[in-house]
């Protein structure tokens, strides 16, 4: 192994045994048998040193995330497997991430496309790699392939298949003008539908995302997954495209990775909205928002605040939905982000 291997490794582990030990300090020991009123005070204080464990864990990750972010392809390859996280997990079903290996990193990037839309393309270890988003519509009955084009013009076609899967379904009521639409609100959602999608085609060629894991863009359990088949009112509707992450109004929402924000406004189903462009076709958008705190073309880093958890329109109660694009698809933001 190299010097700068070692180096790099032994950094690594001082930031995961930095961030244990911010965990041991969150609950001393005897405290889970404190009940009753007497024990009040006692738990306000575990509470508090709890929320500020998770506050330098968090800050610790972020610095990790940071860091690999500046590595070069080269010390990439000599890193130990934990240090590749950071990329996401592959999932090669509808409404997931194919990682699809092109050639060697030492010739000029080849460009991809899928389904006619470019693709990202970055360097993993010694190789170019194509991280592919496959909508929840595809079919794994359907043979796929990705169109490559070599920096002299040559073209080829790499073939990969597909995997099924089930999702499950969820039953909501909501305000009855939000699926039965009046005229009105179907013209208003026809011009924000054809808005969001040219929006969310942008592909800035020109942008490297400085990672692909994210960062939980607020605290909260996660409570609706993605690809469930919603059926609202009675009625079935698309499937979710995003994941939903409860949380009282008002809670901070931070942006998941460094960009630029791409898009706000408030919208007809998505309520207050922000999008933000990380690079090459890898967008985030953050959805119900009882406030917008980041304006369009404002660069944003990795944990900036972008707005407030709010209820904003088609919802049940505030949460964030929070979604992850490439290539245009919706993709499950389980596969960027930390475990739950």
């Amino acid at each position: 192994m190299s010097e700068d291997a070692k180096k790099i490794g032994l950094g690594l582990r001082v930031i995961v045994k930095e961030v244990k030990s911010e965990l041991r300090l969150a609950l001393p020991e005897g405290t889970a048998a404190r009940v009753g009123p007497a024990a009040g005070a006692g738990v306000s204080r575990v509470a508090s040193r709890r929320a500020t464990c998770r506050y330098h864990a968090q800050m610790h990750r972020r610095s990790a995330l940071a860091f690999l972010a500046t590595l070069g392809p080269a010390s990439l390859g000599a890193l130990p497997s934990v240090a590749r996280a950071q990329w996401p997990e592959a999932a090669a079903v509808p409404g997931g991430v194919a990682l699809l290996e092109l050639g060697a990193a030492g010739r000029p990037r080849p460009s991809a496309t899928y389904g006619g839309r470019p693709v990202l393309v970055r360097a993993r270890g010694e190789a170019w790699v194509a991280v592919i988003g496959i909508g929840l519509a595809a079919d794994p009955a359907q043979a796929q392939s990705l169109v490559v084009r070599e920096a002299d013009g040559r073209e080829r076609r790499v073939a990969f298949s597909l995997q099924g899967k089930q999702y499950a379904e969820q039953r909501l009521s909501v305000a009855p003008r939000h699926v039965e639409l009046s005229k009105e609100d179907l013209e208003r959602y026809e011009r924000e539908r054809a808005h969001l999608g040219a929006v969310l085609r942008q592909f800035s060629a020109a942008r490297e995302p400085a990672t692909l894991r994210l960062v939980m863009p607020t605290s909260g359990p996660r409570s609706s997954s993605f690809g469930l088949r919603r059926v609202f009112n009675n009625q079935p509707r698309s499937p979710h495209n995003g994941m939903d992450i409860a949380a009282p109004t008002g809670t901070p929402v931070l942006c998941a990775a460094e960009g630029e924000v791409l898009d706000t406004g408030d919208y007809f189903f998505n309520g207050q909205t922000v999008i933000v462009d990380h690079g090459q076709g890898f967008l985030t958008l953050y959805c119900h928002l009882s406030a917008i705190d980041a304006e369009r073309g404002q660069r944003v880093a990795a944990g900036a605040p972008v707005g407030k958890v709010g209820a904003t329109g088609r919802v049940t109660g505030p949460h964030l939905h929070f979604s992850v694009y490439l290539n245009a698809q919706s993709v499950d933001p389980a596969l960027f982000l930390p475990p739950a």
